[in-house]
């Protein structure tokens, strides 16, 4: 009888859900360690870990002459690296973003969609925080870096976290129905990227049987792209970013239309199979 309705504006809306969004992420980034400084710095030290073993492996094997592209060979494995562990970070993130049955889904401003894009967008902080971090040490006590066009190497860098987004949507809305199958898709997905996302070779020396082994994959696409932004002297021909992009964009649309439907079917005895 007494209570007030407030009118709000759709501008106030959207502040209200961009701050409930933010209050997400830096919970998302907490969950991962209490401490934000030593969850980044977990994050780096995987990076860095993953950087010297490649490089310490192509060393020993002589393989250190990535074909076409001569240039910093540091800088050769972080474009491929970097974005290999982006795109498998977003989808894990995503993936493991909670549900409609989540107790936090009790509070009012709380829904899943805010509690992707918190997964989505804490991953992509990790991520952009502990590459700047890795280059700026790399260019400061090892080697100075150059980039060709170092915009684009980031933006190639955006598309593979997106990419990942997209397919961590996708196997989000299907979790509830099929938990193991899902839980194997993605690491198969993990695994076979190792090799699949190109990061070990250059797509340019490839011949065209093999090409075809891999330009079904768009972070494929993606790492041989970023070459073509990062070094002078390489012309990516066998790989294009639109079709990352495009698969992306499908991806979300069947990852939202999914998750829609999974929500409205929601129940708890999902998880208790767990």
């Amino acid at each position: 009888m007494f209570d007030q309705v407030r009118r709000r504006t759709r501008l106030s809306v959207a502040i209200g859900m961009m701050e409930v969004i933010f209050h997400s992420v830096v919970r998302d980034v907490r969950k991962q360690h209490g401490n934000a400084f030593l969850a980044l710095g977990v994050n780096m030290l995987q990076m860095v870990i993953f950087v010297a073993a490649f490089y310490v492996m192509f060393s020993m094997l002589g393989l250190r002459g990535p074909g076409a592209i001569r240039g910093d060979f540091m800088l050769y494995l972080m474009t491929g690296i970097f974005l290999y562990m982006t795109n498998v970070k977003a989808l894990g993130s995503v993936m493991g973003a909670e549900g409609p049955t989540s107790a936090m889904m009790q509070h009012a401003p709380m829904n899943t969609i805010v509690a992707i894009s918190a997964a989505a967008l804490g991953a992509l902080y990790i991520q952009v925080m502990s590459l700047f971090l890795i280059l700026y040490g790399y260019h400061v006590a090892i080697n100075p870096l150059e980039f060709q066009d170092a915009v684009g190497t980031f933006l190639m860098f955006i598309l593979a976290w997106f990419v990942g987004v997209s397919l961590g949507l996708v196997l989000l809305s299907l979790k509830p129905w099929f938990p193991t199958f899902v839980s194997v898709v993605a690491t198969i997905y993990k695994r076979a990227n190792m090799i699949a996302s190109g990061k070990m070779f250059v797509a340019n020396t490839l011949p065209g049987f093999m090409i075809a082994m891999f330009d079904w994959n768009p972070l494929f696409h993606i790492i041989d792209q970023s070459r073509g932004y990062a070094f002078v002297n390489y012309e990516p021909r066998n790989s294009n970013w639109e079709y990352a992009l495009t698969v992306a964009l499908v991806f979300i649309v069947i990852g939202l239309m999914a998750e829609f439907y999974t929500r409205r079917s929601a129940s708890l005895s999902w998880y208790a199979r767990r």
